[in-house]
């Protein structure tokens, strides 16, 4: 075991993009995809050479919503990959063919050096080193062995206290200078990769979001290492740690004296303790510490393709939406509209147990009440700002129309599920824009239009699901009142419920849909 890098984490808004570029462009492999372990909400991928190699790894958790960082002190700032050096040329063309931005080559310590910067602008350096061998270079039908990533070659930190930070990492981690110019501090690990310590005094602090570096991990020998070191920092008083069994390998985290999250990480149990090495990166696991469902968390989680896969990539439409597709696709499509606080992953999970194989579509509401999405603003609780709606309903429909193009939705095979405001936000479309929705599940819906236009909703199908101790149940007569005027064929049921939805919400719905579309 010899001291080096495990892996560098950063942070992306783009996920598609992100797939595209480190596994499409830079050739590497994609050898986990997890929720995350502080929030199974979030999906975490992990890149490597061919085996999955300590050393060779670059992970990125998805914030689809993040905010951008900055980069600044405190906080790593640059990946830099090792080729070989002949491999430069070979870069270069492939970066220019693929409209990939760069800088360089330039000699940094001695070693020619190509920019590139990633979909989220993250710097990524891919850096000749003489008499590289990765362990496991991963090369695929456009990338040779001799062209490959070999490993990490190291990462920039930006420090105030660059001495104290160099200092700090090489009593801790088994780093050492090795060199020194242009106001940087270069050390380096017993497996020849390097840490750039940066002396960016003056500059402005980071700030986490999208686009930056997480922590780079180093590795640690074993589970009784990271022990010793938690030790040894608690007794030096040198701020907090967290110790962590990620299961794939066990590791810790602490602040350097500059501000940069470190992580001290074990080679073992490795990538594969749960896949064979030839399926890595092929299933999504999720953490069992959150005793969640898994289906559910997998259905909130974004998805996406590896390149040359099928994919059916997210179109610009007025609403933030998400588009899950099933393995295999019946010609089915769900339309889901979450409730105040939910957003586009809420319903997800019970759109893929109401109907599996069917397309989703989940939109996000684009209003606001105090700070949670809504599709449309409420003056009280049983009142609403009409003028929204009618606004809201009129983009809904636009949306409808243009996501039936973008993705082959069949509208008389589309069934929308809508959750309380999601609910009441598919009855006033059914009855301002008739023919926009043509069957439809309304849970725990209730009337929001003060004054109702005449409309033609014969042949639409609604199923209202009414909980008997919901304190809004009692407005939902006026709704399924309206809908039947309009000529559409309604049920509404009671179930032994209250405001919120549960299995039997789930069954009915099931039954319904099956009845209805087949």
């Amino acid at each position: 075991m010899v001291s080096g890098i495990h892996h560098i984490t950063a942070i992306t808004r783009k996920i598609q993009a992100n797939v595209d570029f480190y596994v499409g462009f830079l050739g590497l492999r994609l050898v986990k995809r997890t929720a995350g372990y502080e929030d199974a909400d979030q999906l975490h991928l992990i890149y490597g050479d061919a085996a999955a190699s300590p050393g060779s790894l670059v992970t990125f958790l998805a914030w689809e919503d993040g905010s951008p960082g900055r980069v600044g002190l405190g906080q790593p700032a640059e990946i830099a990959l090792a080729i070989k050096p002949e491999a430069i040329g070979f870069w270069l063309t492939r970066a220019l063919t693929q409209n990939i931005a760069t800088s360089g080559p330039a000699q940094e310590f001695g070693e020619p050096v190509l920019r590139l910067k990633d979909p989220d602008g993250i710097i990524v350096k891919l850096v000749g080193e003489a008499d590289v061998d990765g362990p496991a270079p991963h090369v695929t039908k456009d990338i040779a062995a001799a062209d490959a990533v070999q490993r990490i070659r190291g990462a920039t930190i930006f420090s105030e206290k660059p001495a104290e930070t160099a200092a700090f990492i090489a009593g801790h981690f088994g780093y050492r200078t090795v060199a020194a110019a242009n106001g940087i501090t270069r050390l380096s690990g017993e497996a020849a990769d390097v840490l750039d310590i940066r002396d960016a005094s003056g500059f402005w602090t980071s700030a986490p979001g999208t686009g930056t570096i997480d922590h780079v991990a180093l590795r640690a020998p074993d589970r009784s290492a990271v022990e010793a070191l938690a030790d040894r920092l608690a007794s030096e008083g040198a701020g907090e740690t967290n110790v962590h069994d990620r299961k794939y390998f066990y590791s810790l985290y602490v602040r350097e004296p500059g501000g940069a999250l470190l992580e001290y990480a074990t080679d073992g149990p490795g990538m594969t303790v749960d896949e064979p090495l030839e399926a890595l990166g092929e299933k999504l696991f999720v953490p069992r510490h959150f005793r969640a469902e898994p289906e559910d968390v997998r259905a909130r989680l974004p998805q996406f393709s590896l390149p040359g896969e099928e994919r059916m990539s997210e179109r610009d439409l007025p609403f933030v939406h998400r588009v899950h597709r099933p393995e295999t696709p019946d010609g089915a499509a769900i339309v889901l509209l979450h409730g105040t606080g939910g957003n586009e992953a809420s319903l997800l999970p019970f759109g893929t147990k109401l109907a599996p194989d069917a397309v989703l579509l989940s939109p996000r509401g684009r209003s606001l009440d105090e700070g949670y999405p809504r599709f449309f603003r409420r003056l009280t609780v049983t009142t609403f700002d009409q003028r929204d709606i009618a606004d809201e309903a009129e983009a809904f429909a636009a949306f409808m129309e243009g996501a039936n193009a973008a993705y082959g939705l069949d509208p008389d095979r589309t069934l929308f599920v809508g959750y309380s405001n999601g609910a009441n936000m598919i009855g006033a479309i059914m009855l301002l824009h008739p023919g926009i929705i043509r069957n439809a599940v309304l849970l725990r819906g209730m009337n929001v239009l003060e004054t109702v236009p005449e409309a033609d909703l014969s042949g639409a199908n609604v199923l209202m699901l009414t909980g008997r101790s919901d304190p809004y149940g009692a407005y939902a007569g006026e709704l399924e009142a309206h809908l039947k005027a309009a000529g559409a064929s309604v049920e509404n049921r009671l179930l032994a419920a209250g405001h919120d939805i549960g299995p039997a919400d789930l069954e009915a719905a099931r039954a319904y849909r099956e009845r209805i579309l087949g």
